[in-house]
């Protein structure tokens, strides 16, 4: 449904000079985008970061028409908009400091489930880094986790296609529009990754596989899953912008080790050298890395737990009451507690047994 609201949220994208983390302000400020170029240009010159040149250039913005032109495109194609204040945007994504303003999806699957892992790698994979992907795929079946990657050609498409093959939903990030894929020989790939899955852009219909664009693609792989996986690579490839993505995101990132003087392992080499990712030496080391192997939890009532809790407290216990485990930057977004409550809240509950720390800097009730 085409609404003005829409039509002004895909033209927030369109504006010169504004990105998305200035836009992301933006839309704390105001709350929605009909009210952004609605705001007079001293109400907007006033928001941090946006000032007079940057105020003059909404209010000089006119082209609204090509969102509803893009809007009747989405519609015809059957995709869905995600913007980043609606409930089904990805949350881990939007916690990152660059998110895009508007994801086009289409697909059959949740981007908000409780286990996303991102596989990359070397376009030009070997023997050895197809067994791995295929192997540590096969591993995670049971741990009904979503497969994310760039639908490149080497351990991108090993991804995919293992993921389909073990019944795993698998998601494609583009870097172009829903027009065409890229590379093109992946077009069937893609209709099986649809309806076992979903395809994933931030760009517009008819965006074309730019160069640049590829390296904004990459953050969307990074921020959007709980872990990154780099299979092999180069030192210069790909695979690294995305790593040194996620490492900043303050994800969990792992790196298979390889020869020493094979080119196509160096970049995993690299990051274990630098600290950047954990090595990898098996499915089994992630599955637990992850926290994915539950404990067996102490029959404590929900109410008893209150009685013994500070006020604080009850709020961490009351949101991990909700899921499995959580990381502990969603658990402090969800908290709204400063940083030092938290810490000692959490600390607190630690020593009364009520909570437990698993690997990868998640918590879950005991």
């Amino acid at each position: 449904m085409i609404t003005e609201e829409t039509i002004y949220q895909l033209s927030l994208t369109r504006i010169p000079d504004i990105g998305s983390i200035l836009t992301k302000q933006l839309i704390e400020y105001f709350g929605t985008a009909s009210a952004i170029f609605k705001a007079r240009k001293k109400e907007l010159a006033a928001v941090e970061g946006i000032g007079e040149i940057r105020a003059a250039k909404i209010k000089k913005f006119t082209d609204h028409h090509l969102s509803e032109q893009e809007l009747k495109k989405i519609a015809q194609h059957g995709l869905s908009i995600l913007f980043i204040t609606d409930q089904q945007y990805p949350q881990r994504l939007k916690n990152c400091a660059d998110p895009p303003l508007i994801l086009f999806f289409k697909g059959n699957r949740s981007l908000n489930t409780s286990r996303i892992i991102s596989i990359i790698g070397s376009r030009n994979a070997t023997d050895y880094g197809r067994m791995v992907t295929e192997q540590l795929i096969k591993t995670l079946q049971p741990y009904d986790v979503i497969i994310v990657s760039g639908l490149a050609h080497g351990i991108d498409a090993i991804a995919h296609r293992s993921a389909l093959q073990h019944q795993l939903p698998t998601i494609g990030v583009m870097a172009h529009g829903f027009k065409t894929i890229y590379p093109h020989v992946h077009r069937s790939l893609a209709r099986e990754m649809i309806d076992q899955g979903g395809l994933l852009t931030e760009f517009w219909f008819d965006a074309l596989p730019d160069r640049h664009h590829f390296p904004q693609r990459n953050r969307i792989v990074a921020g959007i899953s709980d872990a990154t996986i780099v299979i092999e690579t180069a030192i210069k490839g790909g695979s690294m912008i995305t790593a040194d993505l996620a490492f900043g995101y303050n994800r969990d990132v792992f790196a298979v080790p390889g020869r020493i003087y094979d080119h196509r392992s160096s970049g995993c080499l690299q990051l274990i050298a630098q600290n950047k990712a954990t090595i990898l030496t098996g499915p089994e080391q992630l599955v637990s890395a992850l926290g994915w192997q539950e404990p067996k939890k102490k029959k404590n009532s929900q109410k008893k737990l209150f009685l013994e809790c500070t006020p604080n407290e009850q709020i961490i216990v009351s949101i991990l009451s909700t899921c499995e485990h959580m990381h502990v930057d969603e658990l402090y977004l969800k908290s709204n507690l400063s940083s030092s409550a938290m810490a000692s809240a959490i600390l607190n509950l630690e020593l009364q047994n009520i909570i437990i720390q698993l690997p990868g800097k998640r918590y879950q009730l005991s």
